[in-house]
């Protein structure tokens, strides 16, 4: 299905803006904000900031988009939504790397207690050092 379908199946408004900021978050690689306005920019032209934030909300809260939030980090967006996957950051550089499910089924983990929670959802950011930052130490 083509980003204009999935816009309008989520029930959003099929823009050029939108259609942009969907591509360059597909092509890119858990891009925060800023590289989403400038890619958007060098696909349709002017747009503001503010145009691009409203959208990604809208694309979030339509199912289109996922936001992830690593502790000192911008926000950053990615398109694989609705497979609870997990992300590995790298304290160095910040590079963020998909990380297939723990084990079993969404939401994969269980906490100990859900305190009376339907716990739908596990977002889990394991933190380390990525492979180039590590081989940067060993020279």
């Amino acid at each position: 299905m083509g980003d204009e379908a999935r816009l309008r199946e989520a029930g959003l408004r099929v823009t050029a803006a939108r259609l942009a900021i969907m591509q360059t978050v597909r092509e890119g690689d858990h891009l925060d904000v800023d590289a989403v306005h400038r890619g958007v920019r060098d696909r349709v032209g002017q747009v503001s900031l503010q145009a691009v934030y409203d959208s990604l909300h809208a694309l979030q809260r339509g199912g289109l988009l996922r936001r992830i939030e690593p502790a000192g980090s911008p926000a950053r967006y990615e398109t694989r939504v609705g497979d609870n996957h997990h992300h590995l950051v790298c304290r160095r550089c910040g590079k963020v790397t998909d990380v297939d499910c723990a084990v079993g089924h969404a939401p994969c983990l269980t906490p100990a207690s859900d305190a009376g929670y339907l716990v739908d959802e596990a977002d889990v950011i394991y933190w380390g050092v990525c492979p180039d930052c590590r081989s940067e130490d060993a020279r």
